[in-house]
């Protein structure tokens, strides 16, 4: 065989399995169909060379594997601003504002309590379980927001035990906005990347997974692979796309096909100071009309600015219009939050992860299916020697990068136990 292990897919996950492997003496090479690493984590650079995260960014403390990493390579962490007032929209007294986000919270920490054992749930979307919870409604149009906006789907589509088992694993005390790197998050993943050398291979999309005498044979675009195993390292979406001979059995292809891609569309905008400061601001801005839209404050040494995000069915609903539309809706709904001065930014670049031809969407794939309350450990089980990980799967922080560097942690351990000798 050509190799012990071949990983597809060079996001957080598959960067992890590949250099645990590589640490461990097994003869492993990593595929990448884009020619860049970091899958749904990606840079863009402005005009003067400032770089920003297009994609995955935020982290906390409470995030022990991202925290670990960035340290090990000598990143900056950036702590972000959140001095002053959240602004709402419709505007929201103060006093209600927190009585509706305490609500919020308490409405959560009741859904991931929940028995979900229980059949009657498994019958339930998101938005089913919420109109049946004895809360007043704008604590309950709060969570459904947070859940479109966390989730990246409509909660209608949302399937309510996945939901609840997925926020389960999401354990952090601090907010998931609290730090970032100042040299960007992609920046962290080519850190990784560097470290496998020629045993990593861009542009170089996989096509076929074939399963014959103990082993796989992998089909790209410039030839076949063959090895004892190998981790599809990618989102359930995308594993779902590629062709398997002999086909997979029906508790697999069931289990890929209960995901739906979220939809995202990410900004940053760029102005010559943090002007919103200056009225005791954050930044942070939460509108509930129209639902999906969230702005928070990105600024560092050098650099002022603002990141927005467009999520749920906000995002498809502008992802077939012209880019310089949404902008212009963007810094209208700023202006009227933040005050005139959001009109005159000095550059803005934006990102539209709908329907992403290498990843699908973002920030994860969400499980809709209500029939399907195994699916993720149905795919974690996969069916050696094919493995399946992802961010999506991961029994810590599933759909942010400390998931899936968690994911290829877990992958790699267990590629390790099944090989020989080892």
């Amino acid at each position: 065989m050509d190799y012990d292990v071949i990983v597809v897919g060079a996001g957080f996950t598959g960067l992890t399995a590949a250099t645990q492997l590589m640490k461990a003496g097994v003869n492993v090479v990593l595929l990448e169909a884009q020619d860049r690493v970091g899958g749904r984590v990606e840079a863009q650079v402005f005009e003067d060379g400032t770089a920003v995260d297009a994609g995955g960014q935020f982290f906390c403390r409470d995030m022990p594997e991202v925290v670990s990493l960035a340290r090990e390579f000598g990143r900056t962490f950036v702590k972000t601003y959140a001095e002053g007032d959240t602004t709402y929209l419709p505007e929201v007294p103060r006093g209600r504002a927190e009585a509706i986000w305490n609500g919020v919270d308490e409405l959560r920490e009741t859904m991931i309590a929940s028995d979900l054992s229980d059949p009657a749930l498994r019958k339930l979307t998101a938005y089913d379980w919420a109109q049946r919870q004895p809360v007043e409604d704008d604590i309950r149009q709060g969570f459904l927001r947070m859940v479109t906006g966390l989730w990246c789907r409509a909660p209608e589509e949302i399937a309510f035990t996945y939901l609840a088992a997925n926020d389960r694993r999401i354990t952090n005390t601090t907010s998931e906005l609290e730090l970032f790197l100042a040299g960007t998050m992609h920046a962290l993943a080519d850190d990784l990347a560097a470290t496998l050398g020629d045993r990593l291979r861009l542009g170089t999309p996989v096509n076929e997974v074939a399963i014959s005498g103990g082993g796989v044979t992998v089909m790209t675009g410039t030839g076949k692979m063959t090895a004892a195993q190998v981790v599809l390292a990618v989102p359930p979406i995308m594993a779902r796309r590629l062709s398997y001979a002999p086909p997979l059995p029906p508790h697999l292809t069931r289990a890929l096909d209960a995901w739906i891609p979220g939809m995202v569309i990410k900004l940053n905008i760029r102005f010559e100071r943090p002007f919103w400061r200056d009225r005791d601001l954050s930044g942070m801005t939460m509108w509930n009309d129209p639902q999906g839209l969230f702005a928070c404050d990105a600024s560092r040494d050098g650099y002022a600015g603002l990141i927005v995000f467009v999520s749920g069915p906000l995002a498809a609903t502008w992802h077939d219009k012209p880019a310089r539309e949404l902008e212009t809706f963007v810094i209208e709904k700023l202006a009227e939050a933040l005050g005139d001065e959001a009109r005159h930014s000095l550059d803005i670049r934006m990102r539209d992860w709908v329907d992403d031809r290498w990843s699908d969407g973002a920030y994860s794939d969400v499980i809709t299916s209500l029939d399907a309350t195994d699916a993720e450990a149905t795919l974690t089980t996969g069916m050696p020697p094919v493995h399946f990980a992802s961010s999506e799967l991961s029994p810590s922080f599933p759909g942010y990068v400390e998931g899936a560097i968690v994911a290829g942690k877990q992958v790699a351990a267990k590629v390790l136990k099944l090989s020989p000798g080892r």
